[in-house]
């Protein structure tokens, strides 16, 4: 890969990982406009760790007290606290995915990363974001979570398997549907991909040993330092803005890039 591949689908990814777009279909549509052959799985695996490190890093705190309270919730003298429960939930709502990823991979990898298909959930579901967005009732933080919010939460996760959904803008837009603020909803779908991405990780992972691909060390490098770097920036500074200006901007991106799409499908 050359120096400027790596960069920009390492920014690509680092950037669209958080916001409601689909770093899926930035990641499959980005060579093809390019030019470039496809960046291979280990590749992938590195900028999805970087990604990783980076939503574990900004919410460090957080991460460390769910980890303490989740396990000491196990113990039957202990009272479950606020985090310990938000772990739980965040734990149910990985349970769909893990599901459908497992019953669906192969059939994610071939027919679903057609542009149609893109092109159609990127649609779709950016209107879906839209429509919650407006009629949410904006009240509840992550903390007010509850076992039937998480499985809602987990299900909708579980369709952004298909290319373009955007697992980011489907948990937000759900998040919004059952009352969440926008912060509330874009922290509690953040959180909620750190054992997805990581599970992802995984299965790339196991992919990758059994294709025994050739590995460029210094690439996956400079991919994963850069994923990370533009990952932080865009969680920060999304929590920061999102109350203010609302998804309609992510919204409006997400119609004219699925337009885009089938323009370049059709003509």
């Amino acid at each position: 890969m050359e120096t400027l591949q790596i960069v920009i689908l390492a920014l690509v990814q680092g950037l669209t990982e958080f916001l409601p777009i689909s770093s899926s279909a930035h990641l499959i549509l980005t060579p093809v406009v390019f030019g470039w052959r496809d960046q291979g799985l280990a590749f992938d695996v590195a900028v999805h760790l970087g990604s990783l490190s980076a939503v574990m890093w900004y919410f460090r705190r957080e991460v460390a007290a769910m980890s303490v309270d989740f396990f000491r919730a196990m113990t039957p003298e202990s009272e479950v606290t606020a985090d310990g429960r938000l772990a739980w939930m965040i734990v149910l709502s990985t349970v769909p995915v893990v599901i459908f990823g497992l019953l669906m991979k192969g059939l994610v990898e071939t027919d679903l990363r057609a542009p149609l298909v893109i092109a159609a959930t990127t649609i779709l579901f950016g209107l879906y974001l839209w429509w919650f967005d407006v009629k949410g009732a904006r009240r509840r933080d992550e903390y007010s979570i509850r076992w039937r919010d998480a499985l809602i939460i987990g299900l909708m996760q579980a369709i952004a398997i298909i290319p373009g959904t955007s697992r980011s803008g489907i948990t937000m837009a759900a998040g919004l549907m059952l009352g969440l603020t926008r912060e509330a909803a874009s922290r509690y779908s953040f959180l909620l991909s750190i054992p997805t991405i990581a599970m992802s990780g995984v299965l790339v992972t196991a992919d990758l040993v059994k294709a025994a691909e050739p590995v460029d060390w210094n690439a996956l490098l400079l991919g994963a330092i850069l994923s990370f770097l533009a990952a932080w920036a865009c969680i920060a500074l999304f929590l920061k803005v999102i109350e203010r200006i609302g998804m309609f901007p992510f919204v409006l991106y997400r119609l004219l890039l699925g337009v885009l799409i089938l323009l370049l499908v059709f003509i």
